[in-house]
């Protein structure tokens, strides 16, 4: 048994499909085949069970998975601690992000942090699917750390440190009847057609709780991947939109009202797995993010 085997072995078990451990991996699949068959044989026994349709671990795969990626973190530490003491700080961080963030420089943070640590490779990648899908990829080992604004029931086996808290804001057309009131209730609203942001994404989850929670439906007319588009439709005159006030660029033909009958805030995290010791490489850039809350880079 050894590391290599160890990490194919845990990316088949957090991905349940041998393709994309071996998409995860930048490999072959009948490599990742190989060294699972090997690795079974070595221990003498049925890590995965196997069928046309599906991957799933057996019972002494669910017992060896915590040891491996425990043993795989202490090979990465014992790494890591070597290489510093000899050459400076290395490694691999894989971070995920919302497109377009405001809150967060995170060119400039990202900069900061190479010219700091520059022996360590940093893989920057959003989702389609928002703060959902990133919250999903740093659970399964798909990324180390991500950005995200999710409900917090929604965070399960996630660590989080809070970045900052924003309120939402509505945003009405100028020539829409409320624009000029001083402040608006998700009520008034409830009649209105939305542009909103797609399911997935944790501002639109919990704008649909809010007015579920106040027994009212909202039809969305349209759904754009990016936050910061909204204002455009919104001009446009093709709905209202609610959002979370994150230094949304002042659009002329766009009114922007606190919303006054509900505490609907949005706070954004950084997310790392939950029982797993993040890599120096990880905390170095955890603490440089602690570092510039209400600095430079947000």
């Amino acid at each position: 048994m050894d590391s290599r085997q160890l990490e194919y072995f845990v990316a088949v078990a957090e991905e349940l499909s041998f393709t994309r451990a071996a998409q995860r991996l930048f490999t072959v699949q009948s490599t990742v085949s190989a060294a699972i068959r090997a690795l079974e044989t070595d221990l003498k026994t049925t890590l995965f069970d196997r069928s046309t349709r599906r991957v799933v671990l057996s019972t002494a795969g669910q017992a060896l998975l915590p040891e491996a990626k425990a043993a795989l973190e202490a090979l990465d530490r014992a790494r890591a601690a070597v290489e510093e003491a000899s050459t400076g700080l290395r490694g691999n961080i894989r971070i995920g992000t919302l497109a377009r963030l405001r809150l967060v420089n995170m060119a400039e943070l990202l900069g900061a942090f190479h010219r700091k640590y520059p022996l360590v490779e940093v893989q920057v990648a959003t989702s389609p699917t928002g703060s959902s899908g990133l919250a999903d990829d740093v659970r399964h080992g798909r990324l180390d750390v991500a950005l995200l604004g999710l409900p917090k029931p929604e965070l399960s086996g996630l660590e989080i440190r809070d970045i900052a808290t924003v309120p939402f804001v509505a945003l009405l057309p100028a020539a829409h009847r409320f624009a000029r009131k001083p402040a608006v209730r998700l009520e008034e609203l409830a009649g209105e057609r939305f542009v909103d942001m797609p399911g997935g994404f944790g501002n639109r989850k919990m704008v649909d709780r809010a007015f579920e929670a106040i027994g009212l439906p909202r039809r969305i007319q349209v759904e754009v991947p990016e936050l910061t588009t909204i204002p455009d439709y919104v001009k446009a005159g093709l709905g209202v939109g609610i959002v979370p006030d994150v230094e949304l660029a002042s659009e002329p033909g766009v009114a922007k009202l606190p919303i006054e009958d509900a505490e609907l805030t949005w706070t954004l995290s950084v997310a790392t797995a939950a029982g797993r010791r993040p890599s120096r490489a990880v905390t170095a850039l955890l603490e440089l993010i602690g570092d510039s809350v209400g600095g430079q880079y947000f």
